[in-house]
Order: C-alpha cells, then sequence, then structure tokens
C-alpha cells in the first residue's frame, strides 16, 4: 500500500496541498516509481533550523533535508519510504535570488527530496551536475503539465463593491 501525506506547519504562505499531492504524484510516475511511504513537513525556517541542527549539526536553516526510511535502500528503487522537511521560507528567500517563483521553488525541493530518496547525491561536483541535469528535466516536466503558480492558495472569496 502507498501513502503519501503532507503537513503544514507554516504559515509564510498558503499552500493548495491537492495540487502539490498531483504534482508529487505524477513525480513518482516519471520515477517509475511502484510503492511509497513519503511524508513531506512543509515548515518555516526556525524549525527547519532545528532539524538541521539536530540531525546534520549544522547551523541555520536550509531549503530542504530528506530522511531514507528504506530498510536496504537501492539506487533507483521502485519503492521509496521516507521523508522530506522542506522550508518554504528559504523557497521564497531563494525565489527572489534566482528570479523565479517560491511555487517553483517548492516543487524543486520536491523533486530534489525523491531525487534523493532514489539514490541521488549532490556531495560530489560530478554527482551534483548528474543530479541537478535530472532536476532540471522533471522541473520542466512539471512545468509543461501543471500551473506551478497555483500551489499558492488564494482567497477566492468574492469581495462586495
Amino acid at each position: 500500500m502507498s501513502v503519501l501525506s503532507f503537513r503544514n506547519r507554516q504559515q509564510t504562505k498558503r499552500i493548495n496541498r491537492p495540487l502539490l499531492r498531483r504534482v508529487t504524484l505524477f513525480l513518482l510516475r516519471e520515477l517509475g516509481v511502484r510503492q511509497y511511504e513519503l511524508c513531506f513537513h512543509l515548515v518555516d525556517a526556525e524549525e527547519m533550523a532545528r532539524v538541521n541542527e539536530q540531525f546534520l549539526q549544522h547551523t541555520g536553516s536550509t531549503d530542504v533535508i530528506t530522511f531514507d526510511h528504506s530498510e536496504s535502500p537501492q539506487p533507483h528503487s521502485p519503492v521509496l519510504r521516507g521523508e522530506a522537511f522542506i522550508s518554504i521560507s528559504d523557497a521564497v528567500a531563494q525565489a527572489k535570488e534566482f528570479r523565479t517563483t517560491w511555487q517553483s521553488e517548492l516543487a524543486r525541493y520536491v523533486v530534489h527530496a525523491l531525487l534523493h530518496l532514489r539514490g541521488y547525491d549532490d556531495l560530489e561536483p560530478k554527482l551534483r551536475r548528474e543530479m541537478k541535469r535530472e532536476e532540471n528535466r522533471l522541473l520542466k516536466r512539471l512545468e509543461a503539465n501543471f500551473a506551478l503558480r497555483q500551489l499558492a492558495l488564494t482567497n477566492t472569496r468574492a469581495r462586495k463593491s
């Protein structure tokens, strides 16, 4: 049985979780994943800094941290078990830096987390280039199939004039 959950513990941006679910399911199909138990924690910079310090002994916030919970991780396995912490605050900041949208950054972070769970690594320059190439390819596929700006949940209640 496959399980995909999202825990929104931040208030930086309102997120269209049903669309984020569809985007993630699309990515899982693109990657050939047939079974999964995944949880994505959408957090603010403060919580991300705590996770970063506690588990990686790094100071400060970061964009995404992935934990592989597979019993015996195998590269490019069709079965994924893990969780990812995604900092929406960092997505907003990096979107400004890279002249993109925070929604596109969020999608990139989901791609990045799934690639780590599939066995991609970004610690060495050559591996980082390979991972970045695949990340960019998958992000282009997402942009061709989804209106990523709609990951921002807006208040659609009509107002009286």
